[in-house]
């Protein structure tokens, strides 16, 4: 049932619908005034129908706000379509396993590996895909840009004056290899291309110009950078350890905006140690690195506190995304973005 028409939906192909709701183990009732004959679905969101443009909505569904940081609403047994709160930790993710109802979980970041292990059987996730693409690649390039360049010397002593031999590697002419060619991979490449370098796509699977992870053994050691953009899976997990940055190139640069344990952090400090390779990383393992931790004095590390993401457009297009997501359910329309199996 479409509760904004009151017309028949067919369920969709991924199995998953309130669109036909007697389906979910709900009873029919009436939406007073409407009289549709069908439960109005308990959607909870972060902040208000209104803050997401959604008060025409109000009277065909049911919203409570939660913030991650007040309690639970009461209404935690009725919820079907949760937002998870961004960055506020694990007790907003434990409470999926306390809603009967739920159908639909939107979690307002690209990468779930926290929620994956914690999501009730047979409920759709939905993650924050296009919504970080943009910042996270401006961040990939700005790292690259400001270690290559050595921006930090200048920046850590203002009086230093380099040397007339004292020259900096470029992205000119530079071969950067990305590591992860999802919508975050494809918008670093898409930033990149007017830096007259050459681009390497890797990929889980081998496409038209995006070659297969097989092939890292053949491709690494032609990289001046390395680029790693790769969630967080039971492939990826410590994917990039001792083999791997063996097989770079002496003095190439490697840049993590993915996860920090994509990385094992022993490994690259023992490279970085050495001073056969540089790194710069937005994300580490664990999260933040001490403050003592040898990395953070080094000189050709350049470590960001997982600041990619927070940007002046995230709520803007979260809410969008947020409110996009809400009309489709309502409807009974396919979803956007769902994670399918170990995404």
């Amino acid at each position: 049932m479409n509760l904004l028409t009151g017309s028949s939906i067919v369920k969709d192909q991924r199995g998953f619908g309130h669109s036909a709701l007697l389906s979910c183990g709900r009873a029919n009732t009436s939406l007073g005034s409407m009289s549709l004959g069908v439960e109005r679905p308990m959607i909870w969101l972060p902040e208000s129908l209104d803050s997401y443009g959604l008060v025409d909505i109000a009277d065909v569904v049911e919203s409570d706000v939660f913030d991650g940081i007040t309690s639970a609403p009461s209404s935690l047994e009725q919820v079907s379509f949760y937002v998870i709160p961004l960055l506020r930790g694990a007790e907003p993710l434990r409470l999926m396993a306390r809603m009967p109802a739920l159908e639909v979980v939107q979690a307002q970041s690209s990468g779930v590996d926290a929620i994956v292990p914690l999501l009730p059987a047979g409920v759709t996730l939905c993650n924050a895909r296009s919504v970080h693409d943009s910042a996270t690649a401006e961040m990939a390039v700005t790292l690259v840009l400001a270690q290559l360049r050595g921006i930090p010397d200048y920046v850590l002593d203002p009086g230093f004056w380099p040397a007339p031999d004292d020259l900096r590697p470029t992205l000119a002419d530079a071969t950067v290899l990305i590591l992860g060619y999802g919508a975050i991979g494809v918008a670093v490449a898409r930033r990149l291309s007017g830096f007259e370098c050459e681009v390497i796509a890797v990929g889980r699977t081998e496409r038209p110009g995006v070659e297969p992870v097989s092939a890292l053994a053949r491709l690494l050691p032609r990289a001046d950078v390395v680029i790693v953009t790769v969630p967080l899976t039971s492939e990826t997990d410590a994917m990039v350890d001792a083999a791997f940055l063996a097989q770079m190139r002496d003095g190439a640069l490697l840049v993590n905006v993915g996860r920090g344990p994509v990385v094992r952090t022993d490994d690259l400090l023992a490279e970085v140690a050495s001073g056969r390779l540089c790194a710069a990383l937005d994300v580490t393992d664990p999260e933040p690195l001490a403050a003592d931790h040898p990395m953070r004095s080094m000189a050709n590390v350049l470590i960001t506190p997982h600041a990619a993401g927070r940007t002046t457009v995230l709520a803007p297009r979260l809410k969008s995304l947020v409110a996009e997501q809400v009309r489709r359910y309502v409807r009974g329309d396919s979803l956007l973005n769902i994670v399918a199996g170990d995404y």
